[in-house]
């Protein structure tokens, strides 16, 4: 590393009025293309709330919420109240905006609310227009960034990480990742496998599917999690009425979506087609109560029946950490822009070729009929610039901690399993019958947040894999503890 970034001295100050005084931010300097290092630079916003307490200090925790696009400044602020004391005393806390994300030299591709809408279900009747909308993201993102697109990738931000590391003078680093931040971490410890220290990596991207894969993985992983929500409701039917077997209830969800596309439901002040049912419920299938519910309230209302009031989406179903979802971004268009970014300059493996999209679309509509066209449908990435270097190989033996639910609508469980046998030296935390997308919140009596602490805290890395069977309220029709659902935006879903 040059000898110019390494020895910077960040000027540490309050980050908000609004928010406490124990959060700082800061401003470090890094290579746009560390090939170049002597050549043009970015600026990383960082945070930071000094927690450590002396005699017990092991260094930092750096965290990053997912994504790719998702901001971090805030993620010490709020981890602080989430992590148990003997986590806290041994480190302080550090955040920071990605490159291209929120206050780190942010990018924009000046889209509109309907370009940012990244779920397009095939039919030959609008191929077309898929194939007019991918290429229009991809020339307005080149138009408003020029070259710079090339740089902003995950291997970028690794090092961006390990600039952070120096600059705060630390010889190793640990690390909280959810998401798309697994992967992120996954690729730092391949990079810089010496200065790698206690590693979590909670809901794990698959590296060997980064990432046209990944995007395909949620229609494979939505099947096994739909076939379970029709048995767990037809054993329901009295309260739901949905169909007492789980061929009929399976019957009444596809009979909705074919009404659904000749006359959209009109639900919650939107008009749904039958391609906006299968997309909205992908996720929901994942925690079946909530699902069925939802499911109920559509055929009522498209039976012309006014809908009753319905339960707000399980906690399970948010953002892998409120970090990803709640952080500002300095234009609409931001974490969108990112994430295309950098997962159409991350690896060269997407196709070129429209018709290729065209194929595998058809063919996994059928292999994967919730889901399958959207996962495989035409995306930016087919007009995109040519990488500026090899994807990643993560097969590195760093010893580190997996965390992962069974039912993961993000990172589905095959994907969780994909970075784990991926990682050597990894071990394992499985959440069987675990819900939702993300694992660790610091709750001291979950069993996945005691292995967590206890490797955080002491450096105790499992000597095998762990399962975990998940607390009462994650399992269906028990104590199901719900919370305010997010608002479904026009560029979700994220890792």
């Amino acid at each position: 590393m040059s000898q110019r970034f390494a020895h910077q001295r960040p000027a540490w100050h309050r980050c908000d009025a609004s928010q406490s005084a124990a959060l700082q931010c800061a401003t470090v300097e890094v290579p746009l293309d560390y090939a170049r290092p002597g050549g043009r630079t970015i600026k990383l916003a960082v945070s930071r709330v000094r927690t450590a307490v002396a005699g017990k200090r092991r260094g930092v925790l750096l965290f990053n919420p997912g994504g790719p696009g998702g901001a971090g400044l805030d993620m010490p602020l709020v981890m602080k109240d989430a992590l148990p004391e003997k986590v806290r005393e041994r480190y302080d806390l550090i955040g920071f905006d990605p490159r291209g994300v929120g206050r780190s030299s942010p990018v924009t591709c000046g889209l509109t609310t309907a370009e940012e809408n990244i779920e397009h279900p095939y039919r030959q009747a609008t191929f077309s227009h898929d194939v007019k909308w991918a290429r229009t993201v991809a020339d307005k993102c080149r138009a408003r960034n020029g070259d710079r697109l090339r740089y902003i990738t995950t291997r970028n931000t690794a090092r961006d990480m390990d600039v952070i590391r120096t600059v705060l003078g630390e010889r190793r680093l640990s690390y909280l990742g959810y998401s798309y931040g697994t992967y992120l971490g996954a690729v730092y410890a391949q990079m810089f496998p010496r200065r790698t220290d206690r590693f979590v990596l909670d809901s794990s991207v698959d590296p060997a599917r980064a990432w046209r894969g990944m995007i395909q993985v949620w229609a494979e992983g939505a099947e096994p999690a739909f076939a379970r929500w029709t048995k767990w409701t037809a054993r329901h039917h009295r309260t739901y009425g949905l169909g007492d077997t789980p061929a009929a209830v399976r019957n009444t969800f596809w009979d909705l979506v074919a009404r659904a596309d000749r006359t959209p439901v009109d639900h919650d002040g939107r008009k749904l087609t039958g391609d906006d049912i299968r997309a909205s419920l992908r996720a929901q299938f994942f925690s079946p109560e909530y699902a069925a519910e939802l499911v109920a309230d559509l055929k009522r209302t498209a039976a012309g029946h006014v809908a009753h009031h319905r339960r707000a989406a399980p906690d399970s179903q948010r953002a892998a950490h409120p970090s990803a979802a709640a952080a500002a971004s300095p234009s609409a268009d931001n974490g969108t822009a990112v994430f295309w970014t950098v997962v159409c300059g991350d690896t060269s493996a997407w196709p070129r070729d429209p018709e290729q999209y065209r194929r595998d679309a058809v063919r996994d509509r059928a292999r994967y009929p919730l889901y399958g066209d959207f996962g495989s449908n035409i995306t930016p990435c087919a007009f995109w610039g040519r990488p500026a270097e090899p994807v990643t190989k993560v097969d590195t033996g760093v010893g580190l901690l997996t965390v992962q639910n069974q039912w993961d609508p993000q990172t589905p469980l095959v994907s969780g399993l994909g970075m784990h046998h991926a990682l050597k030296g990894s071990r394992m935390v499985y959440v069987k019958g675990g819900e939702g997308h993300g694992v660790y919140a610091g709750d001291p009596r979950a069993c996945a947040d005691r292995a967590v602490n206890a490797y955080l805290s002491d450096g105790r890395l499992p000597t095998r894999d762990v399962t975990c069977e998940a607390p009462d309220h994650q399992r269906p029709g028990l104590n199901q503890r719900v919370t305010p659902a997010p608002e479904r935006t026009p560029q979700a879903p994220r890792f």
